[in-house]
């Protein structure tokens, strides 16, 4: 009896509680941060999160940092993590498609066809941008993406001069924020919520300017008998997690 007793309290006790360590880019912090507490709810699991540039953590990953997940804000990243056996085969896959977006904290500034890039450019311009916000291209995919579009428009060259960098996204949209920059290329999920702009002006850069931002996940080597990480990779690919990612301006996979 007493036996039968234990069994059914061991049953009905929760499983343990584990924590998963993510290294994420930067673009992704605010989902994140709004889908943890889901996870965390339905799970038990607690997830901490670092958040930067997909080359960095590239290096650091490679240099054995012990992330469980890697949350890129690229394909080939994490590709290449599993081709070097950095991370576990077949548990790659796109979690969302990112969109780039031209920002200004000054309303009006930006206008929804981007032609600020072409009028700032005069001698004359008023008002006058200094300064052009993006991240880091070979850190950021994002940077690339925002390069690859001066580039489509035959605005590069013209730029140039005027271009402030940043490490990753989160930089890039400090600069921004804080005045250093009159505007800049930045991810639509910081700036937008439930499809509207939260602050200033911008405009939604057209995807055939740039390449697909097409986001992976990958399960890394640290976290390959971790049944919590694996439990993360599974939510993310729930649909009421993609329904919550398209209030960020993600598009499905």
């Amino acid at each position: 009896m007493r036996l039968a007793v234990l069994l059914v309290a061991l049953l009905v006790l929760p499983c343990r509680a584990d924590e998963v360590a993510l290294a994420v880019a930067a673009n992704f912090r605010a989902p994140l941060e709004a889908l943890a507490a889901d996870f965390e709810r339905q799970s038990g699991h607690r997830l901490v999160a670092a958040y930067g540039s997909t080359g960095k953590f590239y290096a650091q990953i490679r240099n054995g940092a012990p992330y469980a997940v890697l949350l890129a804000a690229d394909a080939a990243t994490p590709q290449r993590l599993e081709a070097e056996g950095a991370a576990v085969a077949g548990s790659r896959f796109t979690y969302a498609m990112g969109s780039l977006v031209l920002w200004s904290v000054q309303p009006g500034l930006v206008d929804p066809q981007g032609a600020i890039l072409r009028t700032a450019l005069a001698a004359t311009a008023r008002p006058a941008v200094d300064h052009l916000a993006m991240a880091d291209p070979a850190l950021a995919p994002y940077g690339a993406a925002a390069r690859q579009t001066l580039q489509a428009l035959g605005l590069r060259a013209a730029w140039e001069p005027r271009l402030v960098q940043g490490e990753d996204i989160s930089q890039a949209y400090q600069f921004v924020a804080t005045g250093n920059a009159q505007m800049g290329f930045v991810a639509q999920s910081q700036v937008y919520r439930d499809g509207a702009l939260a602050l200033g002006s911008a405009w939604i850069v057209p995807q055939d300017l740039y390449a697909p931002i097409r986001q992976d996940a990958v399960l890394l080597n640290a976290g390959r008998d971790h049944a919590a990480a694996r439990a993360f990779l599974r939510f993310l690919q729930s649909d009421a997690t993609r329904a919550r990612l398209a209030a960020f301006g993600y598009r499905a996979p």
